[in-house]
């Protein structure tokens, strides 16, 4: 199978290329800007993809606040620009990846989050949000305008080796590292209350070549693991890998302006569909991202088996 995957340098694309080509698959990794209508175009007609796997986009929920037309555009025109590329290159499938931040606020928080199918009405909060549910219609449109066949990924929060420390995990992480070089002892923190279902993202990946094998055209399907943890709970299992004791301490300026209490997703259609299930556990997960920290003070995203 010959992929294209835009965003191919980023967190999720580094394990995502490793993976398809531990499949064998023939990867063709683009850095494109998908903002860019005639270089995307050209890109994908070049190399003339079976299959398109499009993870370029805007993905700091905290940062859209501050770079809402950004997010917009990049998520948004970025993504009507790639579906019309690849149909214009002839691709025969495209994999687009949206968010479970487009469900927006459950109904039970106090206790954990019910489990979400795909069925769940759409509350975006914040401009990444809606800037994922507005894509979401630009690939359908694709689909029934169009002719293309596109499979959704709707993807719960994931984490592992190589992400940004823009996200909460990565972050705590990346100030357990630096403290273990510095001899400080207290972690910054923002809400540690949410609940998030976590996912390591090389299961993420693993879901996604085979949401593209066994996917049906114009479906949406939830990836994630049905369990939903407090940060609280996320950030007290990496200080209790440190190096030595450290603790929690509230930052002001790290909470959000507006944070989804829980968000706990149903992968039922997925397992069904494909046979997947996550694998990693978060014990797992949660050393790799520190001991990637360790080794990568300043958080250079390079390559990690799959």
């Amino acid at each position: 199978m010959r992929a294209l995957v835009t965003g191919a340098n980023g967190f999720v694309g580094l394990h995502l290329v490793a993976h398809l080509n531990s499949c064998g698959d023939e990867v063709i990794e683009s850095e494109t800007d998908i903002l860019d209508r005639e270089a995307i175009t050209a890109t994908m007609s070049a190399a003339r993809p079976d299959v398109v796997y499009h993870l370029a986009a805007q993905a700091d929920v905290g940062g859209s606040w501050d770079s809402p037309v950004e997010t917009l555009r990049v998520n948004v025109e970025g993504t009507l620009n790639v579906c019309d590329a690849s149909r214009v290159a002839g691709a025969r499938r495209v994999l687009g990846i949206t968010s479970a931040d487009v469900y927006g606020q459950t109904t039970r928080t106090d206790s954990g989050a019910d489990r979400i199918d795909e069925t769940a009405p759409l509350r975006p909060t914040s401009p990444y949000a809606a800037s994922k549910a507005a894509a979401e219609s630009i690939y359908m449109q694709a689909g029934l305008g169009h002719g293309l066949d596109v499979v959704l990924a709707r993807s719960f929060n994931h984490l592992g080796p190589g992400q940004s420390d823009r996200f909460v995990a990565s972050a705590i992480a990346s100030r357990i590292a630096a403290n273990e070089r510095s001899g400080a002892t207290t972690v910054p923190v923002g809400n540690l209350e949410a609940r998030r279902d976590f996912t390591d993202v090389r299961d993420v990946v693993r879901a996604y070549r085979l949401l593209m094998q066994h996917g049906i055209p114009g479906e949406i399907y939830n990836v994630c693991t049905g369990q939903d943890r407090a940060i609280r709970e996320i950030a007290e299992q990496l200080v209790g890998l440190a190096a030595f004791p450290m603790t929690l301490e509230l930052d002001p300026d790290l909470l959000r302006p507006v944070d989804l209490k829980a968000l706990c997703g149903d992968n039922t259609k997925i397992r069904a569909r494909t046979g997947w299930a996550p694998q990693t556990p978060i014990e797992t997960t949660l050393g790799d991202l520190l001991e990637f920290w360790r080794l990568n003070p300043a958080g250079v995203e390079t390559p990690h088996p799959t």
